[in-house]
């Protein structure tokens, strides 16, 4: 530049014309240095352009991993082979097209027929291996039905119904049994249940013989039972508490079809039709496969009535009273009596729990009640292991110990009869009115309860009649039909209701009002199918009783209903007694049957709403409604492995957080 400067000097010197001084500045000061700003800025940006990507190589973060793979693992190969005859060994391997790994194969793969010893299940890369711990049965064939155990080792994507067979003789059975199961009371579909299959039709193989051929069901309550041979069989469920294959404990929930199973198969067509679009049809195929019979059996689960009976505990919540506990209510109430005292001086007030299984004991002798324990012989009955009634004598103690109370909180509180009235506000016509007290009474003065209506502005007395409960004697009924549109209320003075322990009620006054009749809706089913005896149950959107109607030529009356959204079961109550009843197997008798209208009512204000419905026209697995069907169809979604989703989020969450970070 200096240089270029000087040479400028000395031209300008010795040229006087003004065109060549313009000349020469330019050549000599103004093209070098634009040059010279090019040559700069073509560096600063280059170096930016590095700067630039080193930061991107520095930032923290993961690769997105694309997206989700939905597809299952695809069997390729096994040893040995698939549907193989005369199998001899003890050790099968079963691979497949990606890095697998089974979940909880010791209570999702269905061996049958079963095995003592269960066999030792792994899953290896991409391979399963199976070593058999039991001897095979010579000409039989066995299949390991995988459910939905063997996942895929990423995203967790089951192979649904994924079965392996085999045959240790040189014929493999191949006929296919398949059904639902539902649950006999609601109509609900049974998972994970056990199905199982007996060649021998006397009916102790059920409880004293293993299943020859089990299955499972699914999600959906529906099952197969696969490679089973041509012959004529007895279908079972049952939940197995003690996993030995047959129904011997009360408490297992069975299921047995009243008919023999034959299985067999036939040629069948079913249609396929290719969518253009998703409004056009492009083809309609016909395809011709093999259907195997029969493929609709029904079964509805059930578990006995039975409760064992024995003595759970006994306690005594304050000094007047002890509480007895059972199991059940059979052979209930027991024999009592105090040791310390004479039998002709026990005297109590029972009083039942609404179950009927516990029992409370109200002292009415206060030296009774003033000893810190009492003791007492109990005779009661209880199951031995046979499931027969036995009697059996304790001796129980009731032990409570006096808190002390400052001569402050006695003076400060006055301990009333408790008096409750339910309901309140506002009544139901169909609601029934109860009075509970806390204690005992010695007798009811019913005048001293004073039950009033009001009329157009004034209260009038009325005389309602007062009913105790059979089972509590602190509870009083006043059963009636009430009026639309009405004002009651009830009032006690204070001290007019004294308890057996000389403790007397502080005032009260309650007031009730019923809805007008324009509030409610009605509804009549007439009911085809069936001509009783039954009864109709109307449900919310829990499947929880609100109302019930007993079939009374032919119809169902449901009156005073609360506007809302309705569901209907009926119960075909084949003994008449009144209530749903459970099937006995050593009995040979099934469940009370139970239908569900399939749709709902939607009752409004003050409506009328009248309907026809055939109780049989659905079958029973399409009758419950989706609403209030609670084991509904799981959705099948792909699953990712929740630790490399956790690190993901947890990379993104980090990169995000640091993108607004100066880099040094």
């Amino acid at each position: 530049m200096l240089a270029n400067f000087y040479q400028f000097a000395c031209n300008w010197k010795f040229n006087a014309n003004f065109a060549g001084k313009i000349k020469i500045i330019r050549n000599l000061l103004v093209m070098p240095l634009i040059r010279f700003i090019k040559n700069s800025l073509f560096i600063a940006v280059y170096l930016l352009l590095i700067i630039s990507g080193l930061y991107a190589c520095a930032s923290i973060g993961n690769p997105s991993g694309g997206d989700y793979d939905v597809k299952p693992p695809q069997f390729t190969a096994s040893k040995p082979a698939r549907d193989a005859i005369e199998f001899k060994g003890n050790k099968i391997e079963i691979q497949f097209d990606e890095f697998i790994s089974i979940e909880k194969p010791s209570e999702k793969v269905i061996i049958t027929p079963p095995q003592q010893k269960s066999p030792v299940i792994r899953a290896v890369g991409r391979k399963i291996t199976v070593e058999l711990k039991d001897s095979l049965i010579p000409n039989t064939t066995y299949t390991f039905d995988f459910t939905d155990a063997i996942v895929d080792n990423n995203e967790k994507n089951p192979i649904e119904g994924f079965s392996f067979a085999f045959s240790t003789g040189a014929i493999l059975d191949s006929l296919i049994i398949s059904g639902i199961l539902l649950n006999a009371e609601n109509l609900e579909p049974m998972p994970n249940v056990m199905i199982g299959l007996h060649v021998n039709r006397e009916d102790s193989a059920f409880t004293s013989l293993p299943f020859m051929r089990t299955s499972q069901t699914n999600d959906r309550g529906m099952f197969w039972i696969r490679n089973v041979a041509p012959g004529a069989y007895r279908i079972f469920a049952l939940t197995d508490m003690n996993r030995n294959f047959k129904f011997d404990q009360p408490g297992e929930a069975i299921a047995f079809c009243d008919s023999l199973i034959v299985p067999s198969f036939e040629p069948a067509i079913r249609m396929d039709t290719i969518w253009k679009d998703s409004l056009t049809v492009d083809t309609i195929r016909e395809i011709q496969y093999t259907r195997f019979t029969p493929d609709d059996v029904k079964l509805f689960l059930f578990r006995e009535e039975f409760e064992p009976q024995y003595f759970s505990k006994i306690e005594r919540p304050d000094e007047k009273r002890f509480i007895l506990h059972f199991n059940s209510e059979k052979a209930l109430p027991p024999d009592l009596h105090l040791t310390e005292n004479n039998p002709e001086n026990d005297r109590f007030i029972r009083e039942f729990s609404p179950d009927r299984k516990s029992i409370t004991y109200w002292i009415s002798d206060s030296l009774v009640y003033k000893r810190d324990t009492l003791r007492m012989e109990v005779t009661y009955c209880v199951d031995d292991s046979l499931n027969q009634l036995i009697t059996r004598v304790d001796t129980l103690q009731a032990i409570f110990r006096k808190r002390e109370v400052s001569s402050k909180d006695k003076e400060a509180k006055i301990d009333f009869l408790g008096v409750e009235i339910t309901p309140s506000g506002m009544m139901n016509v169909y609601d029934t009115l109860k009075i509970t007290f806390s204690e005992p009474l010695p007798a009811l003065d019913i005048p001293a309860i004073c039950f009033q209506q009001k009329v157009d502005t004034l209260w009038e007395d009325r005389d309602f009649p007062l009913i105790r409960d059979s089972l509590n004697p602190r509870l009083y009924y006043v059963f009636k039909n009430w009026p639309y549109g009405q004002e009651y209320q009830v009032k006690i003075d204070s001290a007019a209701i004294y308890s057996i322990y000389n403790k007397w009620n502080n005032s009260v006054e309650t007031k009730l009002k019923t809805p007008d009749e324009e509030e409610y809706g009605h509804l009549y089913v007439i009911i085809e199918g069936n001509e009783g005896p039954g009864w109709g149950q109307l449900l919310d959107g829990s499947d929880k009783i609100v109302k019930e109607s007993a079939l009374y030529d032919g119809e169902l009356i449901f009156e005073n209903i609360k506007p809302g959204k309705y569901y209907l079961r009926y119960i075909d109550d084949v003994n008449g007694n009144g209530k749903w009843d459970a099937g006995n197997y050593a009995e040979k008798r099934q469940s009370e049957s139970v239908y569900y209208y399939h749709s709902f009512f939607e009752i409004r204000k003050f409506s009328e709403f009248e309907q026809n419905w055939n109780i049989k026209e659905f079958p029973f697995e399409k009758q419950k409604p989706l609403e209030i069907t609670k084991n509904k169809p799981v959705e099948k979604k792909p699953k990712r492995n929740e630790q490399n989703a956790n690190q993901r989020n947890s990379n993104s969450t980090r990169t995000s957080s640091m993108s607004g970070m100066p880099r040094l």
